[in-house]
C-alpha cells in the first residue's frame, strides 16, 4: 500500500493520534480568520443602508430611506455573488489546491472592495458587492473544507467552530464601525466601513502563504511524501513518527477505498457523483449532498440574518427605539460572546444535541417576540403632539429586545457553528470539495432569497408585518427542530474516514452509539493478504 505504515495500526482504532500542539491550534485558528470576510461584509451594510448620505446618494436629495427594491438589491447582491463563488471554488480547490483557491478569493474580494469604495451611485456599489461576494464565496466554501482536513479530530469541532466565531467578530467590527460613522455628514459615512475590508483580504491572503496545503489534497493526487511532510508540520511530529504513519496510512487506505467506490472519470462525473446512491441509503452521496445543502438552508431559515442585515432600519421604523444602531451593536456583541461556548459544548455533547436543543431554544424566543410585539410591544405605538412615534409599553419593547438577544445566544452557540462543522465532515474525499461547495452555495442561495424578500415583508409601504415577521421565523425554527431530530447524525470524535463508515452503518438517531471496530488501513492490508494468498 502506498506510504506504508499500515502495520502500525493498533487494535484500538482510537488510541493512535498525535497530541494536539500549540502549533496545530495556531495554524487551524488562523485559517478560521476567513470568517471575518463573511461577517464584516454581511454586517457593515446594515449601517450603510441607514446612512442619510448613502440614502441620498442612491435615492436623490431629500430622501430619508432606501426604497424596498434598492434596499433588497444592494443587500442581497453580495449573497448572489457568493453563491456562484462557492460553486466555482469547488472546482478550483480540486484543480489547484485548497490554499491557492482561498488566496484567489482574497484577490477577487479586494477588487470588489475597490469598486464599492469608488462608487458614486447604485451601479458601482452593486457591481462591487457582486464581485466581493464571489471572493467571499471562494473563502467561505474552501476555508471549511481546508480546516476540516487539517484539524486533529479531537478538537476539529471546536476549531471549525472558530470560523463561526470569526464571522461574529466580523459582524461586531462592522457594527462598531457603523456606530462610529453614523453621524458623519460626508461620504466617509459609507466609504470608511467599505474601505476597512481591505485589511481582512491582506491579512488572510498573506498569512496563507505561510500555511501548508491540505494533506488529503496531496493524497488524492498520490503525492504521499508531500502529504507526510504536511502532516508532520500540522501535528508537530517527525515525518517517520508512529503517529504520522498511522494517520497517513488511514487517509491513504480510505482514499483507495473511495476511488473504487466512487470512480471519477471526468469533470461532469465528479459533479454527478454528488447525486448518486439512494435517498435513504445511509452512506449514499445523494443523501450526504441533501443533508449538507438542507442543513445550510435550515441555518438561514432561522431568521438570524434578518436581525443582522435589517435590524437597524427595522427598529428605526417601529418608532419604539431611540438608538437602533446601539441596539444592533448589543445584538452583535451577544453573538460574539456566545459563540465560544460551542468550542466546549460541540466536543463535550456532540453536534446532534447542539442542533436539536438550539432549534428548540430559538423557536421559543421567536414566538415570544412575535406574541409580545402584536399584543403590547413594537406594534402598539402612539404619535405625540410633537409628531414623534412612541411605544405604548416600553417594558414590553425591552422584553422583545431581550428575547431577540436570547435567540441570538441560542443561534451563536449551536446552529451558527454546528452547521459549518457538520458539512465539513460528512463528504467522502473524491467529492468533498464539491459537496462542501454545494452546501455553502445553499447557505448563500437561501441567504439571497431571504434578503431579497425581507424588505417586502417588513417595509411600511410593502407587507408592513412588523413584529408578525417573527411568527414566520418561529415557524421555520420549528422546522429546524424537527429536521435536526430526525436527520442529523453524530460525528463527534471520529476521523473524516470513520465518519464515512458511520454514515454507511447507522441512521441519524442510532449514530450516537457507533464506534469504529477497525480501520481502512487494516482492512486494506487484510484484503491484500487474501488476494496474495
Amino acid at each position: 500500500m502506498p506510504g506504508g505504515g499500515a502495520g502500525l495500526v493498533p487494535t484500538d482504532v482510537n488510541s493512535v493520534e498525535a497530541p494536539v500542539t500549540a502549533r496545530a491550534y495556531f495554524l487551524c485558528a488562523f485559517a478560521a480568520f476567513g470568517g471575518i470576510f463573511y461577517g464584516y461584509d454581511s454586517g457593515y451594510i446594515n449601517g450603510v443602508t441607514g446612512s442619510s448620505v448613502f440614502i441620498q446618494l442612491i435615492e436623490g436629495s431629500g430622501a430619508t430611506a432606501l426604497s424596498g427594491p434598492h434596499n433588497s438589491l444592494i443587500t442581497s447582491i453580495l449573497s448572489a455573488g457568493t453563491f456562484f463563488g462557492a460553486l466555482i471554488a469547488g472546482d478550483l480547490a480540486d484543480w489547484f489546491g485548497r490554499r491557492p483557491t482561498i488566496i484567489a478569493g482574497c484577490v477577487v474580494y479586494t477588487i470588489g472592495c475597490i469598486l464599492q469604495a469608488a462608487s458614486h451611485g447604485l451601479g458601482l456599489i452593486v457591481a462591487g458587492r457582486l464581485i466581493a461576494g464571489i471572493g467571499v464565496g471562494f473563502v467561505s466554501a474552501i476555508i471549511i473544507l481546508y480546516m476540516s482536513e487539517i484539524c486533529p479530530r479531537k478538537v476539529r469541532g471546536a476549531l471549525v467552530s472558530g470560523y463561526q466565531f470569526c464571522i461574529t467578530v466580523g459582524l461586531l467590527l462592522a457594527s462598531c464601525v457603523d456606530y462610529a460613522t453614523q453621524n458623519r455628514t460626508d461620504t466617509g459615512s459609507y466609504r470608511i466601513p467599505i474601505s476597512i475590508q481591505f485589511a481582512w483580504a491582506i491579512i488572510l491572503g498573506v498569512g496563507l502563504f505561510l500555511l501548508p496545503e491540505s494533506p488529503r489534497y496531496f493524497v488524492k493526487y498520490n503525492k504521499i511524501e508531500e502529504a507526510r511532510g504536511v502532516l508532520s508540520r500540522l501535528r508537530g511530529q517527525p515525518p517517520d513518527s508512529h503517529y504520522i504513519e498511522s494517520e497517513l496510512s488511514e487517509i491513504i487506505a480510505n482514499a483507495e477505498y473511495e476511488r473504487k467506490a466512487i470512480p471519477i472519470s471526468g469533470y461532469f462525473s465528479s459533479w454527478s457523483h454528488c447525486f448518486t446512491g439512494g435517498l435513504w441509503k445511509g452512506g449514499s452521496n445523494l443523501r450526504r449532498t441533501i443533508l449538507g445543502t438542507s442543513l445550510q438552508m435550515m441555518q438561514q431559515w432561522t431568521g438570524v440574518n434578518f436581525i443582522f442585515y435589517f435590524s437597524t432600519p427595522f427598529l428605526k421604523s417601529t418608532g419604539a427605539i431611540s438608538n437602533p444602531f446601539f441596539i444592533s451593536l448589543i445584538f452583535t456583541l451577544v453573538n460574539v460572546c456566545s459563540t465560544p461556548i460551542s468550542f466546549y459544548t460541540i466536543e463535550r455533547f456532540g453536534r446532534r444535541p447542539l442542533l436539536v436543543w438550539g432549534a428548540l431554544g430559538m423557536l421559543v424566543c421567536q414566538f415570544l417576540v412575535g406574541i409580545i410585539g402584536v399584543t403590547i410591544g413594537f406594534n402598539k405605538t402612539h404619535v405625540t403632539a410633537a409628531g414623534a412615534t412612541i411605544a405604548n409599553n416600553v417594558a414590553a419593547v425591552n422584553a422583545q429586545i431581550a428575547f431577540i438577544a436570547i435567540f441570538i445566544f441560542f443561534f451563536a452557540s449551536t446552529w451558527g457553528p454546528g452547521a459549518w462543522v457538520v458539512i465539513g465532515e460528512i463528504f467522502p474525499l473524491p467529492i468533498r470539495s464539491r459537496g462542501v461547495a454545494l452546501s455553502t452555495a445553499s447557505n448563500w442561495l437561501w441567504n439571497t432569497i431571504i434578503t431579497v424578500i425581507t424588505p417586502y415583508m417588513v417595509d411600511a409601504d410593502e407587507g408592513n408585518l412588523r413584529s408578525s415577521v417573527f411568527f414566520i421565523w418561529g415557524g421555520l425554527c420549528t422546522c429546524a427542530f424537527v429536521y435536526a431530530y430526525f436527520l442529523i447524525p453524530e460525528t463527534k470524535g471520529l476521523t473524516l474516514e470513520q465518519v464515512d463508515r458511520m454514515l454507511e452503518e447507522t441512521t441519524p438517531r442510532t449514530s450516537v452509539g457507533w464506534r469504529p471496530k477497525t480501520t481502512f488501513a487494516a482492512e486494506m492490508d487484510e484484503k491484500d493478504e487474501i488476494e496474495q494468498a
